[in-house]
């Protein structure tokens, strides 16, 4: 039998904004934490701090120049204009913010530490800060620095897990992922995002050299509608790949009152879509992502977490 679920999470997340008119100048994991533990559903045996990934974990991935750029642009405020272009950063939604190396470390951190437990055991994860699934390996990219579900993954194929499977509910293409590991067997990205919102890839029939699933659904999607997504087409590409660890993306912004997508999903649904897929593998580890409205990213992943731990939200 698996153990009971663990949550990573950490208090970077109480203070650090990318900037009062951003996206994310927003509370999110913060507030699943409080509203979690609020419903006594987080109790301290459950919760996990989350260390900061080191300059050498990132570059497992990432560019070490862009690494440690990242690191420069936080310890000097600022970014020269040559190195904003050359690193998308400062720029494109990325702005330069009194964390913003530390803040995308600890969530890599946090990934890379689930992915360890996991290798070891079977059993579920919830990383709500990781999620970051458009960072690239020497860019910053829509709003993400560094990309933590590829570290994650990584992190399992270096310990000898042989199959990974990455399920992304994110309103918005999985594009880094899916980049990352194009023409890699060992790893099957699928993504439901919706048709034609930015970063404008992930059309049906992209197949990144066999390694990826795209399925683009139109605005105004709904709860019945990812119901059978799931059930008709993702399970069954699971179920042949038959993963050894299942990463699933939990984005918050195809609710139907998130202000950047035209999706309307429902947390039900939400709900519904993480029990249907864990069930298709022993080790799974979920993550957030994407979420622009406080009130619904709260909720929403609160109740994937209350999900996992046979609660009802």
């Amino acid at each position: 039998m698996a153990p009971p679920p663990l949550f990573v999470g950490s208090e970077i997340y109480r203070a650090s904004r990318y900037g009062a008119t951003h996206p994310l100048g927003i509370p999110r994991v913060s507030a699943v934490m409080d509203l979690c533990r609020a419903l006594g559903w987080l109790p301290d045996h459950a919760y996990l701090d989350s260390p900061v990934a080191t300059p050498a974990q990132l570059a497992r991935f990432h560019d070490p120049a862009y690494v440690a750029a990242v690191a420069e642009a936080e310890r000097a405020q600022r970014i020269d204009p040559e190195a904003s272009a050359r690193w998308n950063i400062g720029r494109n939604g990325n702005p330069v913010f009194g964390e913003v190396f530390r803040r995308p470390a600890t969530s890599c951190g946090g990934t890379i530490r689930a992915a360890q437990i996991l290798s070891a055991r079977e059993g579920v994860v919830h990383v709500p800060a990781g999620g970051t699934h458009h960072g690239l390996r020497d860019r910053a990219s829509g709003f993400c620095y560094f990309n933590d579900p590829v570290l994650g993954i990584l992190e399992f194929l270096d310990r000898g897990i042989a199959r990974v499977a990455y399920v992304d509910l994110d309103a918005h293409h999985g594009d880094g992922v899916e980049m990352a590991f194009a023409g890699e067997p060992r790893v099957l990205a699928v993504s439901i995002h919706e048709d034609g919102r930015w970063p404008h890839t992930g059309r049906l029939g992209d197949r990144a050299g066999g390694s990826a699933r795209n399925l683009p659904v139109p605005a105004g999607f709904t709860d019945s509608e990812l119901a059978f997504l799931v059930d008709e087409a993702v399970l069954p590409l699971l179920q042949r790949f038959r993963p050894e660890a299942l990463v699933l993306q939990c984005g918050a912004d195809a609710r139907a009152d998130d202000p950047m997508s035209g999706l309307s999903l429902s947390n039900r649904a939400y709900r519904r879509a993480v029990a249907a897929l864990s069930g298709a593998c022993g080790r799974v580890l979920v993550l957030g992502g994407g979420g622009y409205n406080p009130w619904s990213v709260a909720r929403g992943w609160t109740g994937v977490w209350g999900t996992r731990n046979g609660r009802e939200a």
